[in-house]
């Protein structure tokens, strides 16, 4: 794994809470700091996307990018519908800034970089990034989340990212 990449993984980790962590004593996230590392999450992921489709002139590359942009997109329009609905305010924590601030490093990272160097470390960054995503919901944010539409929403989101770390695992194996 290369050194940008093991630095993104590993802050997603260390952000992604105690459930990761056995020594860790942190509390669980609430519904309102949840529903921000959430948003926080797919938001990155539509960066990510649209950074692919100003910089890649790969069709498999672009096409992924559009579906990551168009669906992650779509289901942070879905957690900010149901914030509303439910009253929640979602709120910053440690966790969405390290997200965020991991995240941005790797698109300065990525930004640097042009053609197949930079549609196989975007299909690599999508791996990790999923992977990593999605054991956090599995793991911490599904498990914590006490309202039930929140709990739903989150589990509708792992089985859809699921299908996007696999699609990006067939990506990045294909551009090598």
């Amino acid at each position: 794994m290369n050194k940008p990449l093991f630095a993104l993984v590993l802050g997603l980790a260390l952000a992604a809470g105690p459930a990761m962590h056995a020594e860790a004593a942190a509390p669980a996230p609430d519904d309102a700091q949840i529903a921000h590392i959430a948003y926080t999450a797919g938001a990155i992921d539509v960066t990510a996307a649209k950074q692919a489709l100003q910089k890649s002139h790969n069709p498999v590359v672009r096409a992924f990018a559009e579906e990551m942009a168009r669906d992650h997109a779509a289901v942070n329009e879905q957690a900010l519908a149901l914030v509303k609905k439910l009253g929640v305010t979602p709120e910053d924590n440690a966790t969405s800034q390290s997200l965020a601030s991991a995240a941005a490093a790797e698109q300065t990272k990525l930004a640097a970089l042009n053609g197949e160097a930079y549609d196989k470390a975007y299909a690599a960054n999508e791996v990790a990034f999923h992977r990593t995503v999605n054991g956090a919901l599995s793991g911490t944010l599904i498990p914590a989340a006490q309202n039930a539409e929140l709990k739903s929403l989150l589990e509708t989101g792992l089985k859809l990212f699921q299908s996007h770390q696999m699609h990006a695992e067939h990506l990045a194996q294909s551009l090598k």
